[in-house]
Parts: C-alpha cells; sequence; structure tokens
C-alpha cells in the first residue's frame, strides 16, 4: 500500500499563525482536517513534512510507493482519479508549484533534503478542478463546499441517527447525526446545506442551526445559540452566541454571548463573554490583514473578514475586536476599547499596551485548560512553543525599548 506524505512548502508562512503549531495538513476546513480528507478519500495512511521544531509530534514514515502531496490541497474526485492513475517518477504541478508526485524511497529521501530530481516526469494540472489554501481567508471562502463534499464522504450509506420529535427541521435528507449525539428542542434549517452533528455531540434547547454547519465529535452547542451557515465547530468545541461562516478548529471555547463572523479559531482558545468580532468595515471597503511573509498588512481581495486567532489564545470579557484582526499564539487580550489589528504571540494586555505573557506564565495556563479536557500537555508540546515563543519575538516590539 502506497503512504500519503504531506508536505508544507512557503504556503505554510502565508497561513501563520495557524501554522506556528501545526503542519498545514492539519487545518480543519469543512467537517475534516486536510489530512483526515486525503486519508479517507485515498484509503492510506498519511504522514508529514513539515517545520523541523514540529516534526517531533508529526513524524514522517515511507514505503515503496509514496503519493507526496502538498498539503494545503484538498481533494476532489478529478485530482483523486489523477492520483490513482499515477507511476512512479510522475508528478502533476500547478504553474511552478509541486502539487502531487508519485515516489520510490530514494526520491523521496531527496525531496526531504530538498535535492532535485532529475528522473520526475512533470505534469500540469491546469485543466483538474480541486482547491487549494493559499491565504488565510481561503479556509472561511470554502468552507461551504468542503461541509458538503465531507458530508458526503462520511455519510454515504449510512443511516443517521433518529431526529427527536422536540426538535424543528426545516428541509429533507440533509441532516445527519452520529451515535450518541443529543439535540433537543432545536431549530434545523438545511434547505440551503447540510447540518452533521458528531458522535457525542449536544445540540442544547433553543439552539438555531442554519446550515451548511458541522458540529464536530463531543463538541457543545450552548442554549440559544444562533449558528448561521458556512460554520464548523470542530470537535471538543463550545459554541453560544452568534456565529457565522467561521471555523473553531478543535477544543475551543466560545460559548457566550457574542458575534464570531468570517473567522477562524485555533485550539485550546477561550473567547470572553460578550467578545464581539467586525467582520465588514464601516466604509464596505477590502479588508487588509496582517501577512507573516511580507511583515505588513495585505489585501484579501474581500470585504469579509473577522478574526484570526493562533492557538491557546484568549479574550477577556466585553472584548471588541476591529475588522481583519490577526491575533497569534499563546496571547491574552483584556481592557475596553479596540486593540490593534495585529497582536503578536505572547502578548498580554490590550488597547492600554502590551507586556510579554512569558513562558513561565503560559505553561501552566495551557497544562490547566489542557489538563480540564483530559489531554496531555507533552514534552513535544512544550518544545513547540518554546520555538514559537523564540520565532515570534521579533513582533513583540516593545522588548527592544
Amino acid at each position: 500500500m502506497a503512504n500519503i506524505i504531506l508536505f508544507d512548502n512557503e504556503t505554510r508562512d502565508y497561513l501563520l499563525p495557524l501554522t506556528y503549531t501545526k503542519p498545514v495538513c492539519e487545518l480543519r476546513v469543512g467537517i475534516l482536517t486536510i489530512r483526515e480528507k486525503w486519508e479517507r478519500w485515498l484509503k492510506a495512511p498519511s504522514f508529514s513534512i513539515t517545520q523541523d521544531y514540529l516534526s517531533g509530534k508529526y513524524g514522517l514514515d515511507y514505503s515503496d510507493e509514496n503519493y507526496v502531496i502538498n498539503g494545503s490541497a484538498l481533494p476532489s474526485p478529478q485530482l483523486c482519479e489523477l492520483i490513482r492513475q499515477m507511476d512512479n517518477n510522475e508528478a502533476y504541478l500547478q504553474g511552478d508549484e509541486l502539487i502531487v508526485a508519485k515516489v520510490g524511497v530514494k526520491q523521496l529521501e531527496k525531496l526531504i533534503k530538498d535535492e532535485e530530481i532529475e528522473e520526475l516526469i512533470g505534469m500540469d494540472v491546469q485543466n483538474t478542478q480541486f482547491s487549494k489554501i493559499n491565504r488565510l481567508w481561503d479556509l472561511f471562502q470554502l468552507n461551504a463546499a468542503e461541509i458538503q463534499s465531507d458530508f458526503e464522504i462520511l455519510t454515504k450509506g449510512r443511516l443517521s441517527s433518529k431526529l427527536s420529535e422536540s426538535n424543528r427541521l426545516i428541509g429533507e435528507n440533509q441532516v445527519f447525526i452520529e451515535e450518541g449525539a443529543k439535540v433537543e428542542g432545536a431549530f434545523l434549517n438545511c434547505q440551503e446545506g447540510p447540518i452533521y452533528i458528531g458522535k457525542d455531540a449536544e445540540v442544547m434547547e433553543g439552539s438555531m442551526l442554519r446550515g451548511p454547519i458541522a458540529i464536530g465529535e463531543g463538541a457543545k452547542v450552548m442554549m440559544g445559540s444562533r449558528i448561521y451557515g458556512s460554520t464548523t465547530i470542530g470537535p471538543f468545541c463550545k459554541a453560544g452566541g452568534e456565529i457565522h461562516n467561521s471555523i473553531l478548529q478543535a477544543y475551543t471555547n466560545k460559548q457566550h454571548e457574542g458575534f464570531l463572523g468570517h473567522s477562524i479559531i485555533g485550539e485550546w482558545c477561550n473567547i470572553g463573554a460578550d467578545t464581539n468580532t467586525s467582520n465588514l468595515k464601516n466604509n464596505y471597503e477590502e479588508v487588509k490583514i496582517w501577512n507573516y511573509p511580507d511583515n505588513r498588512f495585505v489585501k484579501t481581495n474581500t470585504q469579509f473578514c473577522g478574526l484570526i486567532m493562533g492557538d491557546h489564545s484568549k479574550t477577556g470579557i466585553n472584548t471588541m475586536l476591529n475588522t481583519g484582526t490577526v491575533v497569534g499564539v499563546g496571547a491574552n487580550i483584556f481592557g475596553a476599547g479596540y486593540p490593534r489589528t495585529f497582536i503578536p504571540s505572547f502578548s498580554h494586555g490590550g488597547p492600554h499596551g502590551y507586556q510579554t505573557f512569558s513562558i513561565e506564565k503560559a505553561f501552566p495556563m495551557m497544562e490547566r485548560m489542557m489538563d480540564r479536557r483530559g489531554v496531555a500537555f507533552r514534552p513535544e508540546d512544550r518544545l513547540i512553543v518554546m520555538r514559537v515563543f523564540e520565532d515570534s519575538a521579533k513582533y513583540r516590539r516593545w522588548e527592544r525599548k
């Protein structure tokens, strides 16, 4: 059996801060992560070629035959059909960017060392339909289509658990409830897209869901929540208030009142009560957001963009966030007024100013939050956090004063 090797390239830097702590393929879009999608489509185990400091947690193994796939590419029927027909030493490119190659052990080892492989036969995929995550806003813009695609592959040939009569359903054949999920006294509208409710998830009474929506395994939707379409509530998240076209990756809390729109929230984040994000400028101009490779704000070619937040970051109650705010890893934001729209990793403060949230304070906080969910904060996690702290220091300009 051929292995799947999902690799990071320069696209990874454009997806910071989400990819500070994980390979690109571990990002969730739709119901599944990119890795999980490829494993289901190609029915093979997958591994990663990623940053050195991430390799201790996200390992690499390979066999005599390996599909080396760009970790930012999303599977499609057309692309997967091409891949299944590939011979060894063949590659598909989009312009100059490698999308997939089928290689043996020697060729793969050259790729790992970033050495040229002369034997590869390159072909262009310009006429093949598939999607690719190139920038942060692609995640929420592609989320509706990916929920539909994942819904079809996850539910094909299976029967949903029965929906209780205490609920109000609008539309037909587009709701799937996994075993152990609880849904009572909710309004579910699937006329514009499917609603997927994962294993052991709970949708509490009074909640209103308008598809396409994905509720991950073990997630909770709190009483009276209003969740609009193109939204993913990842595994073991808690969601409440008003949410629109956003993705909560996993283990994140946004369970209180407050609006979250056109946003991507990493893992182990906590959005304080009555935190609100703006996803549209008052003058309706194109949104600009912070871009790490360019070290400046760049245009997004969209009017809608809310909050991008890296893992382990938090907001205090009543936090107000402007359109196109980017928050790094391990930040703690609080205080009256609007904070800046780029908040570096390990920032502690708000509109009144910032200081550095030290590793000595960050580690216990992260460990306590993870322990509450029964997840260990392992040595490899500590090493990743330490590296992110070091790499992000250049953005904490107050440290240089």
